[in-house]
């Protein structure tokens, strides 16, 4: 008999918010199920409450006929529930087996650590998700989205009978994603419970069968994939929005603000050539491991390069730095807000002058005066939804935190704006306020590169689009003149 998770009246208040709102559904095995909601709108309230990580104020949660009553994550774990959370847990300095069986290592007759055992087991696991990694490899040394498959792996670990994936994809190329559904699709035909929570809207048609939509803590329907339209899901999930193409007003000069010349760095790209003009909302497409973020990183100076040179309006950068590159005009935001853009334990107010502290020096001292026309500025013309700017970052949606990371570098004045998948984890509306950003930007003048993994953004923001692979930019295109699925496989390196 198939197995079925049943809430009840689920309801979750906080202080003067209602995060989740008397939320009943059932959820049978043999589906996948997908829960869709713009930022705030209750999901991760939820998923946190399947999982034990918070107490519902009021309502229960059921698996068969059996009432769970998960007061911790240890709990849900003990029930057979596993979570896979957008923000990743795993500990660095431990190998990948570590990781998977952190708390749990086997253990020989004299009570110690079995490491063959471990990495024998962690082996196992990761040859059943097509994992090509050592389990013995410390966590440190693997790229992001490596990490995602491992703490994936751990999830699968505890052989649940319900599994809930946050934003497993955030940081898969969709060659990545397809082997997680793969495994998504068979743990569905063993009869495991599936959850899946995604921003990304396509692939939840490729790999779910029905979709649970939230909006304000509310449930607004159940409905089964084939029986939706992506146009349809969007009005579930927003009311009337409309997403937006680059508008046709949006037009760059000839004037070049930035040429990258013969640009190497070993082991990421080679022999990079392309100029960017004034005003110029520029793309580049590639998978996973192509290099893209690389590039964009020493462009800025934020990593060093081997070769080449980079010349920032007429003048050529000599060294690269962080200092240098901010000084000649540029911004960058990275992939990783959280962990190199933000300061999540510092205020809203913080974060949008972090770039900009010199400018705010009166003295020795800094200008409060200015400092507040600064965070203004930003908060209102961003549409940054706060309750206070003195609130912590790390309150913020995902798309808010995006917005104050944007703004931070909007206050230093640039004129080349870098962006490293700045729509990565944020639902559709935030991601369209963040291009229109972008567009706002380029009709003050400002140049902008954009990288992104969802090519579709790339075809809906930008004039211009430069394709990697394997280092390498191998073809450029323009948005009119090609679709999405053309893109993706001019992406794809053709077998010799």
């Amino acid at each position: 008999m198939k197995k079925c998770l049943r809430i009840q009246s689920l309801t979750k208040d906080y202080p003067g918010v209602r995060a989740l709102d008397d939320f009943s559904a059932e959820f049978p095995a043999g589906k996948v199920h997908a829960f869709l909601g713009k930022n705030g709108s209750g999901k991760s309230t939820l998923v946190k409450s399947i999982s034990g990580a918070i107490l519902p104020t009021s309502g229960a949660l059921f698996l068969d006929d059996e009432n769970l009553d998960l007061k911790t994550p240890s709990d849900a774990f003990a029930k057979g529930i596993a979570t896979v959370y957008q923000e990743l847990s795993l500990i660095p300095g431990l190998s990948v087996a570590e990781n998977i069986f952190f708390g749990r290592m086997p253990k020989n007759k004299l009570g110690l650590i079995n490491f063959k055992k471990a990495n024998i087991e962690a082996k196992r696991l990761l040859d059943e998700l097509g994992i090509n990694i050592s389990p013995k490899t410390p966590v440190m040394e693997l790229s992001m989205w490596q990490r995602q498959l491992v703490e994936i792996a751990k999830a699968m670990s505890f052989q649940p009978h319900v599994l809930l994936l946050d934003e497993p994809t955030s940081s898969l190329a969709q060659s990545e994603a397809e082997k997680l559904f793969e495994v998504v699709r068979i743990l569905r035909d063993k009869g495991v419970i599936l959850l899946y929570i995604s921003h990304k809207l396509q692939e939840i048609f490729d790999v779910a069968d029905s979709v649970t939509v939230i909006r304000d803590g509310l449930l607004v329907g159940i409905k089964d994939v084939v029986d939706l339209t992506k146009e349809e899901l969007i009005h579930m999930m927003f009311g009337d929005i409309k997403v937006e193409t680059i508008p046709d007003d949006l037009q760059f000069t000839n004037e070049p603000v930035l040429e990258v010349k013969n640009f190497t760095s070993k082991n990421h790209f080679e022999d990079i050539n392309f100029t960017l003009h004034k005003s110029e909302v520029l793309g580049i497409a590639g998978l996973l491991g192509t290099g893209r973020s690389e590039l964009l990183r020493a462009i800025f100076g934020a990593d060093s390069y081997d070769e080449g040179e980079v010349t920032v309006n007429g003048k050529k950068l000599k060294k690269a730095s962080p200092k240098r590159g901010k000084e000649a005009g540029m911004a960058f935001t990275s992939e990783n807000r959280k962990e190199e853009g933000l300061i999540l334990i510092h205020s809203i107010r913080e974060n949008l002058v972090l770039a900009s502290l010199r400018a705010l020096r009166n003295g020795i001292f800094m200008s409060k005066k200015k400092e507040r026309g600064y965070v203004d500025r930003q908060v209102e013309n961003l549409q940054i939804k706060i309750s206070s700017p003195e609130a912590l970052v790390s309150s913020l949606s995902g798309g808010n935190q995006q917005k104050v990371l944007v703004g931070n570098w909007i206050n230093t004045e640039p004129q080349i704006l870098i962006l490293d998948e700045p729509s990565r984890g944020i639902d559709v509306n935030a991601k369209q306020q963040i291009f229109d950003i972008v567009w706002e930007q380029s009709r003050q003048g400002v140049s902008s590169i954009i990288v992104s993994s969802e090519l579709e953004e790339l075809l809906q923001t930008c004039h211009r689009i430069l394709i990697m692979q394997e280092g390498r930019i191998v073809n450029e295109v323009f948005p009119k003149d090609i679709e999405v699925e053309q893109l993706y496989a001019m992406c794809v390196k053709e077998r010799d």
